[in-house]
């Protein structure tokens, strides 16, 4: 079942691809061996992400079971099929939870994607990176794939910054030599070289990346550091902080309506 839909999902996103013309490359997927438990340790640059890299695991005949936040599963629909596809729901105020469920998928074999950012950095570059992916890995005693996405964020944008679905976009998929750490290493120092090597990744990607900026007008999607004009480090990661907590309220205000209408319905049988 799990595969079944996994499959009918892959299906309908490369056809998106394909309409909107999508250029997409995934370079290194060789690295994510193509047997045993794996983590998948992403940088997040838009919500669509989990898709691409998703492909890396497609190239090598395996489904990633990514961790995502709570409200992705709310949308009937939506978290229906991520329940199918056996994603990892994650609480942000209980996120033991989850990597608990993430061990459990990784010793059964299974990829697990994490993006230990935990939210899409708006200033293109990275974010501190949480320790869970490094802690899975040391945990479950498997290799710990590094990977960059660029290009993603500008998909839905268009020049004037409001909501536009862009046509030809190149994406970038790159992935990198996997961290082996030792059973006993420390999973913060082990995450400090994961977020090297997926930013030394995220500089290729965008070295390599075929589009330039046309004017001073489309340099929105470049950072800072390479003469972009997206918000700066500091700024981006106030706006991040902020988009959490607006998306923890949201999530607790909705979990407040769902336990005031089971006590209705408890209270009128």
């Amino acid at each position: 079942m799990a595969e079944r839909t996994y499959r009918f999902v892959i299906a309908l996103a490369r056809a998106g691809f394909a309409a909107l013309g999508l250029r997409i490359e995934v370079r290194g997927a060789e690295h994510l061996p193509v047997v045993g438990g794996a983590v998948l340790a992403s940088n997040h640059v838009s919500s669509p992400d989990f898709l691409f890299v998703g492909l890396v695991g497609r190239e090598r005949g395996r489904y990633v079971r990514f961790l995502a936040k709570h409200g992705v599963f709310l949308p009937p629909v939506v978290g229906d099929a991520m329940r199918a596809m056996r994603h990892v729901e994650v609480d942000r105020a209980h996120g033991e939870v989850a990597l608990r469920h993430a061990v459990e998928s990784v010793r059964a074999g299974e990829v697990v994607g994490i993006f230990p950012e935990a939210t899409v950095s708006h200033s293109w570059e990275l974010r501190p990176f949480r320790p869970g992916a490094a802690a899975v890995a040391i945990w479950c005693q498997v290799p710990l794939v590094p990977v960059a996405v660029w290009g993603s964020h500008r998909i839905a944008r268009g020049r004037s910054g409001r909501f536009a679905l862009r046509r030809g976009v190149p994406v970038t998929i790159a992935v990198g030599e996997p961290l082996r750490p030792a059973p006993d290493a420390d999973p913060y120092a082990v995450s400090e070289q994961l977020r090297a090597r997926v930013a030394m990744l995220l500089d290729e990607a965008m070295a390599v990346y075929p589009d330039r900026p046309r004017d001073d007008a489309d340099r929105w999607w470049l950072p800072r550091s390479r003469g972009g004009t997206a918000p700066t480090v500091e700024e981006g990661l106030r706006i991040d902080e902020e988009g959490m907590r607006r998306a923890d309220l949201a999530a607790e205000r909705r979990a407040q309506r769902s336990r005031r209408r089971f006590r209705e319905a408890r209270d009128s049988r």
